[in-house]
């Protein structure tokens, strides 16, 4: 299991506009942002990535510091929690292309 740490400033762009009085990361944003730090953990590109499935189950707010638990498995196939403190805020999983590094 990898873990990685994702933090999303007070004043990011995306949280402007959803919603006012109620700021809040777009799922779209957090998802992306997601499958990218997983690439950059296992050292390949995010292209190579395919989406199978992705469950939002709380709300990310500006200043949120997001861990993301993930594993590979031979197939290529990720398995990702995302959690803000303890609260699991993302969880899905997704397909590599890329054969494993060596790390």
């Amino acid at each position: 299991m990898t873990v990685i740490e994702m933090f999303f400033q007070h004043d990011h762009p995306a949280s402007q506009g959803h919603f006012p009085g109620n700021p809040m990361i777009p799922g779209a944003v957090l998802l992306s942002e997601t499958a990218h730090a997983i690439a950059a953990g296992l050292d390949s590109a995010p292209a190579l990535y395919q989406v199978r499935s992705a469950k939002f189950l709380h709300p990310v707010r500006p200043g949120d510091r997001v861990l993301i638990r993930f594993s590979r498995d031979a197939r290529g196939e990720i398995r990702f929690t995302c959690a803000v403190e303890t609260r699991p805020v993302l969880t899905g999983q997704m397909a590599c292309s890329a054969p494993p590094t060596a790390k």
